[in-house]
């Protein structure tokens, strides 16, 4: 079997230089009162705002122990981490709450909320709040300006954002998800135009038939599921604006493609989705038929194509970002780290990012006996065929379990133990330290069994030279080191072996800081591209987690295609 496994890591935001404007912010302090702390100075720079107690203020405490400990107190908040100010609303104003300082005041208030990294866990981000008070209302007032005015030089940060919900998604917990979050967005001045989706390929609908022109108005779109319902976005975004050459055909049908494999070919492919009956986190499928262009056709002229402004990839302006709500989240938590909502939201609203690879996927041929017809279709995380295409085959029949269908099928699957049987021949190329690209070669995967070799990690962290200028690290997948944005694929390929060794497989790709790859029947190769042609009469692929009936196909890299609303995991 073979797997794509794209998603690995990226960094926290971009370069502070390249977010920000370059102007300094003057230095300005002001007297205040802060909650649960006391009276302070307050002070706004460059570096964000930062406060310090007029007196030491002992927040010793005794444990069960009798032993004294104090707790970390924040004393600072960037400004790239405040994602809204406000000045407490108008009824608080006209009637100020009551300050306890030495001599009772009355006072007013203007709170800052931000993000701030969780202590147990460094990738998850968590809300906070601090609420500042003053008995001059125009002192608040000022300082709200002041705040707003810094944080509005972060160019980086969303405006507009275009919202699809899957309300069925995992659980059914879509809709609720984004009702958490929600405030998050709306506190931050984020406008959101929110979806929810009524059938499987709706959102690959509306990405499809919404013309350049509005799609250049949004930000960013976000995906409020799991990861089959983000890629369903991500090809209803690329299947009629991205045009590339095709990855090398299988070399048995090249002939009958007129012997080239160029752009010329790629433009004469129709790429249109055939919609598949699933209802819960499902992409849709690519066919060849026409029924999707109609929306890009001029009611007056058919034949006029859209002649909205043209949106460019990579480097796109448009962002994507997605908020885990789904069976399987593996996107959301290589490129942030946690499967946490709220984690997601702050990351989009505070405008992060980081680019990411996308496999370019072209089916050549459904079965052995389909003519060839070139179907297109992008992933962002993972390609797998043989025991993960039984696995997503046979989940079909439990849909009624929820996630835990995952479980079951695979455990069915693996007890049947089948055999596949395919070719593949993928770009070999040398491989060094700065992974430059050097003596490309085809190689055909040969069957017999490697030396056990335990690797070497390179682990992509947080500036990593691979993955310049972001990127950071990502928990343990099919490969653990690998880069969001660095050019390659892993091609894993698992030659014939007992069932008790794969299953040792399995439990090392399911342990923490396992290594699945160290086992003498197990090929690992680093590539850009590659093909597959089985030797049966059909193959089922599961595509980050969505069937994909092909008998021939060949894949390639598109190095960081598209950009997403991320930070990347922190250690």
């Amino acid at each position: 079997m073979a797997s794509f496994d794209g998603v690995g890591h990226d960094d926290e935001q971009l370069k502070e230089e390249d977010r920000v404007s370059s102007s300094p912010i003057p230095a300005v302090s002001s007297e205040f009162f802060l909650d649960h702390v006391g009276d302070v100075i307050l002070t706004l720079d460059s570096d964000g705002l930062s406060w310090k107690p007029l007196e030491s203020i002992s927040y010793d405490k005794c444990n069960c122990l009798g032993e004294k400990r104090t707790p970390p107190v924040p004393t600072s908040i960037k400004i790239s981490d405040v994602y809204a100010v406000e000045l407490v609303d108008e009824s608080a104003a006209l009637a100020p709450v009551m300050c306890p300082r030495k001599h009772l005041q009355k006072v007013f208030q203007f709170m800052v909320y931000g993000s701030q990294n969780s202590v147990s866990h460094p990738s998850h981000w968590t809300l906070c709040a601090f609420t500042f008070g003053h008995p001059d209302i125009h002192e608040c007032q000022m300082w709200v300006n002041l705040v707003d005015a810094a944080m509005q030089k972060d160019v980086e940060r969303p405006k507009n954002l275009l919202v699809f919900v899957h309300p069925l998604s995992g659980k059914g917990n879509g809709r609720r998800t984004w009702e958490t979050v929600s405030p998050i967005f709306c506190r931050a001045n984020v406008l959101t135009k929110v979806i929810v989706t009524e059938r499987a390929g709706h959102a690959f609908d509306v990405m499809a038939a919404t013309s350049n022109e509005e799609l250049q108005l949004y930000d960013g779109v976000i995906a409020v599921g799991g990861d089959g319902f983000f890629n369903e976005i991500l090809n209803g975004l690329l299947c009629l604006r991205h045009n590339a050459p095709y990855p090398p055909a299988p070399a048995d049908f090249v002939e009958s493609l007129g012997g080239c494999n160029d752009s010329s070919t790629v433009n004469a492919c129709e790429r249109i989705p055939e919609i598949s009956n699933q209802d819960e986190d499902r992409s849709p499928l690519i066919s060849t038929n026409g029924s999707h262009f109609s929306s890009f056709r001029s009611e007056d002229d058919p034949d006029k194509q859209d002649e909205s402004p043209e949106v460019r990839f990579p480097a796109c302006q448009l962002r994507l970002g997605l908020i885990p709500s789904g069976s399987t989240d593996a996107i959301v938590i290589c490129t942030t780290g946690a499967r946490d909502p709220v984690t997601s939201a702050l990351q989009i609203v505070l405008g992060k990012r980081v680019p990411l690879d996308i496999a370019h996927i072209v089916r050549w041929k459904a079965t052995s006996e389909s003519k060839v017809e070139p179907c297109v279709r992008y992933a962002a995380s993972f390609a797998g065929y043989g025991f993960y295409g039984d696995v997503i085959t046979e989940s079909e029949k439990y849909r009624w379990m929820g996630p835990t269908r995952y479980d079951y099928a695979g455990t069915k699957v693996f007890l049947r133990h089948r055999s596949y049987e395919a070719e593949v021949s993928y770009l070999g190329e040398q491989e060094e330290e700065t992974n430059k690209r050097a003596g490309d070669h085809w190689i055909g995967c040969m069957r017999g069994l490697l030396k056990s070799n335990k690797r070497q990690r390179v682990i992509c962290l947080v500036n990593c030279d691979t993955c310049s200028p972001k990127n950071g690290r990502a928990p343990d997948g099919l490969v653990a080191d690998a880069h969001l944005a660095d050019g390659f694929m892993h091609l894993i390929l698992i030659n014939d072996c007992p069932r008790a060794l794969y299953l040792g497989h399995l439990l090392q790709l399911a342990k923490k800081d396992g290594d699945p790859l160290n086992f003498e029947f197990v090929e690992h190769h680093k590539t850009s591209a590659f093909t597959f042609r089985s030797s049966g009469k059909s193959s089922i692929w599961n595509v980050d987690g969505e069937l994909f009936q092909a008998h021939q196909l060949s894949a390639q890299v598109l190095r960081g295609l598209v950009s997403l609303f991320a930070s990347g995991p922190r250690v």
